[in-house]
């Protein structure tokens, strides 16, 4: 019923224009007030759900960045952490935690902007005891201390576009009888100047005729708006992602459109609408570049494995070893440590998410502290931006 009533949603709207351009699409399938992917009520996260993040798969990816908030928390003398999008609710737990262990100065606030009702529902069970508090929009105030996001910017709604003897063409959704399909359309203006611009910094064409890829328009306002708001602090970003001239390698043909169901990932937004996650890489030199025109400084850039390291993830995996350790106090491989030094191994590995998430800082006023963070102080990838 459920997918039925979102089919002729998207169908209605098809119907009105003849054919809608996939951002729109993925707007709809995503964000539809009551049977978007992330508005409606099906589980989305972990061994239930369609996929699983970081601070699902160990602990000890929310205690590792609860050091990083830490030493910014300090820097400041204080401030607030703000998550955009909080999925189960299990970084802000694990976080919160981690900075309680440390005797670390209790974050003024820790709020989650989040937009879907569902959502928000199940975090409340989880996290209000801890204090934490709902937005279903950025704060009206600006403020001192850290927005997070782990993926967030993957699920903003991009243009997928193709390249043709006669120039740009947009690639738009339509339907038949036997279902939804690809047609294209003349790229509008923007997309065309976009395209123009990326060749111009890379200094190539981006592929034959038939290449395809994807524009995400709406990323520098997503971070300029987020940039409004932050007086002094750090914005942290993780997302599955490449600097530019990685996402718009003349190798990667058909561009970084992924969508999840019930584990298995393939790349065929038109089948299950509402019913799958979609989501595309985050092109990280434009959101870089985003910041650089929101005021914001660069800080770093890097692989989550590398950014882990630095927040010493493998220490807090010797410390799981010790506690569960025999004579000695000698690690010796209890159930909960094989189980977390086999999740430190999907957070870390370059063939899981190790290097295929990565990790941009930016930040505002934070003077000599940026160049320090532990975070990025092993390998650093801001050449690739």
């Amino acid at each position: 019923m459920h997918g039925r009533r979102a089919e002729n949603l998207i169908r209605g709207r098809i119907e009105e224009e003849g054919a809608i351009a996939f951002s729109e699409y993925m707007e709809l399938c995503l964000n539809a007030p009551g049977l978007g992917y992330y508005t409606a009520g099906n589980a989305k996260f972990g061994p239930e759900g369609d996929f699983v993040t970081a601070p699902e798969i160990s602990t000890l990816f929310g205690r590792c960045v609860a050091r990083q908030f830490e030493e910014v928390l300090d820097f400041l003398g204080g401030g607030e952490i703000l998550e955009i999008g909080g999925g189960t609710g299990a970084f802000a737990e694990s976080c919160l935690a981690e900075l309680s262990r440390r005797d670390a100065a209790a974050p003024r606030r820790y709020r989650i902007l989040e937009t879907s009702p569902d959502l928000r529902d199940r975090q409340r069970r989880r996290l209000e005891p801890l204090g934490v508090e709902w937005l279903e929009a950025l704060p009206e105030d600006p403020f001192d201390g850290i927005v997070f996001a782990n993926e967030v910017v993957d699920a903003l709604p991009v243009e997928r576009f193709r390249l043709s003897p006669e120039g740009v063409e947009s690639m738009h959704v339509a339907a038949n009888l036997e279902g939804l399909r690809w047609v294209a359309r003349p790229a509008a203006r923007a997309l065309r100047e976009h395209v123009r611009a990326v060749e111009g910094r890379l200094g190539r064409p981006l592929g034959a005729a038939g290449y395809e890829s994807e524009w995400c328009p709406s990323l520098p306002g997503w971070l300029e708006a987020i940039a409004a708001h932050l007086r002094q602090g750090l914005v942290l970003v993780f997302d599955y992602g490449y600097g530019e001239a990685e996402y718009y390698h003349p190798d990667r043909d058909r561009g970084t459109l992924r969508c999840h169901y019930r584990h298995r990932r393939h790349d065929d937004p038109l089948i299950l609408p509402t019913l799958q996650d979609i989501t595309a890489s985050v092109d990280f030199s434009a959101l870089a570049r985003a910041g650089d025109a929101a005021g914001l400084d660069r800080v770093g850039f890097t692989t989550q494995a590398w950014f882990l390291l630095g927040c010493g993830i493998t220490h807090l995996l010797a410390e799981l070893g010790i506690d569960e350790g025999g004579a000695g106090g000698q690690p010796h491989g209890g159930a909960r440590y094989a189980a977390h030094a086999h999740a430190v191994r999907q957070l870390t590995l370059p063939g899981e998410m190790g290097e295929r998430v990565r990790v941009l800082g930016l930040g505002r006023a934070l003077g000599g502290a940026a160049a320090t963070l532990r975070g990025f102080t092993g390998r650093r990838l801001d050449d690739r931006l």
